[in-house]
C-alpha cells in the first residue's frame, strides 16, 4: 500500500484514513494541509455536483490547527486524529444549519450534535461540511426543493442516488475518505453504487440510531460511505457500541480483528442476479458475473442460487416507509405542501391513509424473508446481488419513473437494497466492483448473517484487494 514516502504524487488526502491519521501523528504532514486540501476540493466539486449545503471552512481549519497543536505538544490523539470528513444534512450537528432537504425546517441550527457524529469527532476526526439529501431522505435520487440536484461525479448527467448522495459525492470525489450517511431503504448503499464508493447498512442497532422521534423504528440505520473497505472499518471501529441514547443499540462492540483479517479461500457465496423478480441491466450483470469468478479464482465457492421472492417485497416495505413519513413528518404539509416535494406528499398522505392491520401484516412478509435467508445462510456465508439492477440513471428522472412492469413480468426497479431495510439485523455492504461499459460504476451486494458485519467487511476487503477499480482523478 502506498504510503506518503513511497508515493509523491499522491496528496496526503487520497490515502486511506487511517493512515492519513498516522501520518499526521507522526509529523509527515499536518491536519490543516490535509483539512486545507479538502476544503479546496469541495469548493471546486460544488461548481458542477453540488454535494454540500454546508462547508465550515472556518471551523475546520481551526479544529485542525488545535490537531496539530496536540501532536506537537505529544498529547495521545483518537485513531482518526485530524482527518476530514463528512456529514449528511439529515443529522444535527450542532452550529451548523441543518434542514433535512427541506424548507419545513427553516434555518434551524441545532444545540447538540447527534451521538453518531459525536463518536467520529471524538476519535480526533474533523467535520468539514454537511451534505446534501432530498427532502426527508425520501428518494434515490439527491434533489429537493431546497438545494437542487445533487449530480453524478462519474456523468453528471446521471444522478448521485440517494438519500445520501451528497456524501457520496464527497467521497468518490476525495473531498473525504469517509462520510456519514443513513439508511432506511438503502440511502448509503444505492449513492456508494452509483458513485463507486463503498457503503455499509450495518446490522441494525450496531451503531446507535438517535436522530428519529421514535427509538423503536426498524428500518433507520447509520452508515459509512467510504473509499475503501478499510476506511469504512475505521468507521464502524468508532461509531458502534450500546448507548442509552438508543435503547435498540446492542451491547456489542466492533471487533477490528475480524474485520481486518480477511480469507476469502473456502468462504461459501450464494449468488442471486435478481432476488427473484428484478430486471437486471445486461451491463451490471456482466461485472457482477466477473467479480464472482474473481471470488472463485481467490478460493471462494460461488453457486447461483434461485430466489423467489416477488415485487411484494418492494410494495410492503414501500407501505412502512410512507407509515415512517406520515407518523415523523405527516404534520409539515398543512403548512408547507407548496414548498414540499410532490413524491413526499403523496407519500405522506398514503402513510396517513393506511390501515393499521394492513401495517401490521407486512411481519408476515418479514417472517418469510427471514426464513428464506436461515435457511440460506445453513450453507452460506453470505448472499450476493447487484446492489441496483441499473447503472446511475438521469438526474432528471425520479423513483416513479421505476416502479413498472416489464412484459416479462419482471420489476424494472432501481434498486435492490430496500429488501434488506426489510430484514434490518442483517448487514449488507455495497462494494464497488467495476465499470459497467458505459462508464458507470457497479456495486456488488455482500449480505451477511445476523450481526456478522465485521464478515461482511472482512470479506469485503479480500475481494476488494483483489479487483483494480478506477478512481476519479481529484478535482
Amino acid at each position: 500500500m502506498n504510503t506518503p514516502l513511497e508515493t509523491a504524487t499522491l496528496h496526503p488526502l487520497d490515502l486511506p484514513a487511517m493512515e492519513i491519521a498516522s501520518g499526521i501523528r507522526r509529523s509527515l504532514f499536518t491536519s490543516e494541509s490535509v483539512v486545507a486540501e479538502s476544503l479546496r476540493r469541495a469548493k471546486a466539486v460544488c461548481e458542477t455536483l453540488n454535494p454540500f449545503t454546508v462547508i465550515r471552512e472556518d471551523q475546520a481549519l481551526e479544529a485542525a490547527r488545535a490537531a496539530d497543536r496536540a501532536v506537537a505538544r505529544g498529547e495521545a490523539v483518537g485513531p482518526l486524529h485530524g482527518v476530514p470528513f463528512a456529514a449528511k444534512d439529515l443529522t444535527p450537528t450542532a452550529g451548523d444549519l441543518t434542514t433535512l432537504g427541506s424548507w419545513t425546517k427553516g434555518d434551524w441550527v441545532p444545540g447538540e450534535t447527534a451521538l453518531c457524529i459525536r463518536r467520529l469527532q471524538a476519535a480526533g476526526a474533523i467535520l468539514m461540511g454537511k451534505t446534501t439529501t432530498p427532502e426527508f431522505a425520501f428518494a434515490s435520487f439527491t434533489s429537493s426543493p431546497r438545494w437542487g440536484v445533487t449530480r453524478n461525479p462519474w456523468n453528471p448527467a446521471r444522478t448521485s442516488g440517494g438519500s445520501s448522495g451528497g456524501s457520496a459525492v464527497a467521497v468518490a470525489t476525495g473531498v473525504v475518505p469517509l462520510a456519514e450517511g443513513t439508511d432506511m431503504g438503502g440511502s448509503v448503499r444505492i449513492p456508494a453504487a452509483f458513485c463507486g464508493t463503498v457503503g455499509l447498512k450495518p446490522s441494525l442497532g450496531r451503531i446507535p440510531m438517535t436522530i428519529l422521534p421514535s427509538v423503536f423504528d426498524n428500518i433507520s440505520h447509520f452508515g459509512p460511505l467510504a473509499r475503501t473497505v478499510g476506511d469504512a472499518i475505521a468507521f464502524m471501529e468508532t461509531t458502534c457500541g450500546p448507548s442509552d441514547e438508543d435503547i435498540s443499540s446492542l451491547p456489542i462492540g466492533f471487533v477490528s480483528q475480524v474485520a481486518r483479517n480477511g480469507n476469502l479461500e473456502g468462504k461459501r457465496f450464494a449468488l442471486s442476479m435478481d432476488l427473484g423478480y428484478y430486471r437486471i441491466q445486461p451491463e451490471v450483470e456482466q461485472v457482477i458475473l466477473a467479480a464472482a469468478e474473481e471470488l472463485r479464482g481467490a478460493g471462494a465457492i460461488v453457486d447461483e442460487v434461485p430466489m423467489h421472492w416477488t415485487r411484494s417485497v418492494n410494495d410492503e416495505w414501500f407501505d412502512l416507509w410512507c407509515v415512517f413519513m406520515s407518523g415523523f413528518f405527516g404534520e409539515t404539509i398543512a403548512e408547507y405542501r407548496e414548498k414540499m416535494d410532490p413524491a413526499i406528499v403523496a407519500a405522506i398522505e398514503r402513510g396517513l391513509s393506511m390501515n393499521a392491520t394492513a401495517y401490521k401484516r407486512v411481519e408476515l412478509l418479514r417472517t418469510s424473508m427471514w426464513r428464506n435467508m436461515a435457511k440460506l445462510f445453513e450453507s452460506y456465508d453470505a448472499l450476493l446481488c447487484p446492489t441496483c439492477a441499473i447503472t446511475a440513471p438521469l438526474a432528471s428522472e425520479c423513483d416513479d419513473d421505476y416502479v413498472g412492469t416489464d412484459a416479462d413480468g419482471r420489476f424494472v426497479g432501481l434498486d435492490m437494497t430496500c429488501p434488506f431495510n426489510m430484514l434490518p439485523q442483517l448487514p449488507a455492504l455495497s462494494l464497488p466492483v467495476g465499470l459497467a461499459t458505459n462508464g458507470l460504476p457497479v456495486g456488488l451486494q455482500i449480505v451477511g448473517r445476523r450481526f456478522a458485519d465485521e464478515h461482511v467487511l472482512a470479506m469485503g476487503a479480500a475481494l476488494e484487494a483483489r479487483l483494480a477499480v478506477p478512481r476519479l482523478p481529484a478535482p
